[in-house]
């Protein structure tokens, strides 16, 4: 942990700019000034001053929307934001987790026992539901970091909660992140095979069906 997580976190403890973070993370890709400050209920110009504040914060990054008219009196490109792709952590005293997770990680690859993580990363997610019996599996996913949304009849995972391990061992840590998904449906009475990989750039690597297709 370093000061400037603390100080980037402070910022969200500002109702406004918790609102307004909060409304760009939750769609998941470019959204505008004013598309901001009208779901954050706040005018324009105050929505655009907190949100450039939580870009120099390291919590949004900034860019600019081309304007479907071209050529002149088209008007200049649209400032829009997104969520920062840099994690931020704050832990007292600090704590190092993420290291000795990437240890063991490549101590599992190089035995060669990746079949043996994913029955432990089962286990845990039923773990995990027995500390939720009869709540939704959304819920359980929101807690712990997924960010679910639904599209169509996919149930979609927003959030990578390992994304730093599964930049190092995609392969291992994607397998592990479903069967941990399997086991916490299961363990909530759900069927396990729901969830599936299905991969897409910036999202967890993970989805679930509505029910089972199989």
């Amino acid at each position: 942990m370093s000061s400037d997580d603390l100080e980037a976190l402070a910022l969200l403890h500002d109702p406004v700019r918790r609102s307004l973070y909060d409304v760009v993370a939750s769609r998941g890709g470019d959204v505008g000034r004013g598309e901001a400050a009208e779901a954050a209920g706040v005018s324009r110009t105050l929505a655009g001053h907190h949100l450039d504040k939580l870009v120099e914060a390291g919590l949004l990054e900034s860019g600019f929307r081309q304007q479907e008219r071209k050529g002149p009196g088209s008007g200049r490109p649209a400032k829009v934001y997104r969520r920062a792709t840099g994690e931020r952590s704050v832990s007292l005293p600090p704590r190092d987790y993420a290291t000795l997770a990437s240890v063991l990680a490549d101590v599992v690859d190089l035995l060669g026992a990746e079949e043996r993580a994913e029955e432990v990363a089962r286990g845990a997610g039923a773990r995990i539901a027995r500390k939720h019996r009869g709540e939704p599996v959304e819920r359980v996913l929101s807690e712990r970091g997924y960010e679910p949304y639904a599209e169509d009849d996919t149930l979609r995972l927003r959030n990578c909660p390992f994304h730093v391990l599964a930049e190092e061992q995609p392969l291992l840590v994607c397998s592990m992140n479903l069967a941990l998904c399997q086991g916490l449906l299961e363990g909530l009475g759900d069927d396990p095979g729901r969830a599936a990989l299905d991969p897409r750039p910036g999202e967890c690597c993970v989805a679930l069906s509505k029910t089972n297709n199989d």
